[in-house]
């Protein structure tokens, strides 16, 4: 069974800073593209940073130079570092990853369940 598990969410004060983490697991073959998307309550999921297998990046415009994307190949692991945290990035944070199972030919896209980022004094 294939699982993205995310983790390292919590509370923090504006101005602080969180770092996530995302390990995909399972019968997985190869891992392309790795992104987080986050989703506020009452609107759409948005997405907040993507990488993908040879390290290229796209961010938010909202999160520009606050938030860095990274991975290890080798751990099938993506990361967020999320500096100068505001309010407005109070959300739930879902990871998501284009994986290549073992066995088949083309990706599929998976989610992992989220976690929760509050930011607040």
């Amino acid at each position: 069974q294939v699982q993205l598990v995310e983790s390292g969410g919590g509370l923090v004060q504006p101005g602080g800073s969180l770092r996530l983490s995302c390990v995909a697991s399972g019968s997985i073959y190869r891992v392309n593209r790795m992104g987080w998307y986050r989703r506020v309550t009452g609107k759409q999921r948005e997405l907040v940073a993507g990488i993908t297998s040879g390290g290229s990046t796209n961010y938010a415009d909202s999160v520009k130079g606050r938030f860095t994307i990274s991975r290890d190949n080798a751990k099938n692991t993506v990361y967020l570092q999320m500096n100068s945290l505001k309010p407005e990035d109070t959300a739930v944070y879902y990871c998501n990853a284009d994986l290549v199972l073992t066995g088949w030919a083309n990706w599929r896209n998976y989610w992992g369940q989220g976690t929760q980022v509050t930011v607040s004094s």
